[in-house]
């Protein structure tokens, strides 16, 4: 009986170890999170949905990633959710940070992933002829329109997951 309490006792600390000496990352604590809601995107039909609890609540056109640059494809999560993201740019030689709907990211940003090109994410664009031409422009990431990706931010939680089919 003595030896059972010891171990109790010993458990939380060998889990906090265990915890200490595993770091989880954000991306992985998003993909192992269950969600009632999924985002759909077909590449080839430039249409993102999003299903609740099995009920579609919304289908949108999209701009994807240019054929150099392309949407990844697979099974991934949302990781973040920023309203007024901060998009950075260099293009003057001048460090220029722009936020807000006519920002080239729009006022709701979702990432999705990160690899070595960069962090992937669906956004608004104040350019709304590439979403509804369907353009592949961008540099992997999913552009909408201001309007629809506000009504995408508001339907998802971080950790939904997000279908990316070709």
């Amino acid at each position: 009986m003595r030896l059972m309490r010891v171990c109790w006792f010993a458990l939380p600390a060998v889990f906090v170890a265990m915890a200490a000496a595993v770091p989880v990352r954000a991306e992985q604590l998003a993909l192992q999170s269950p969600s009632p809601s999924r985002i759909l995107l077909d590449l080839q039909r430039r249409e993102i949905s999003v299903l609740l609890d099995g009920r579609m609540r919304g289908s949108w056109p999209v701009a994807i990633g240019d054929p150099k640059t392309p949407t990844p494809q697979g099974h991934f999560s949302i990781l973040t959710k920023k309203i007024n993201p901060i998009y950075v740019s260099k293009k003057s030689g001048q460090r220029k940070e722009l936020s807000g709907p006519t920002s080239p990211i729009g006022d709701r940003y979702l990432a999705f992933h990160r690899n070595a090109r960069g962090e992937f994410g669906i956004h608004g664009t104040p350019w709304p002829h590439w979403v509804q031409t369907r353009a592949a422009v961008s540099l992997g990431c999913v552009r909408m329109l201001n309007a629809h990706v506000r009504q995408l931010f508001d339907l998802v939680d971080v950790g939904t997951t997000l279908e990316i089919k070709g």
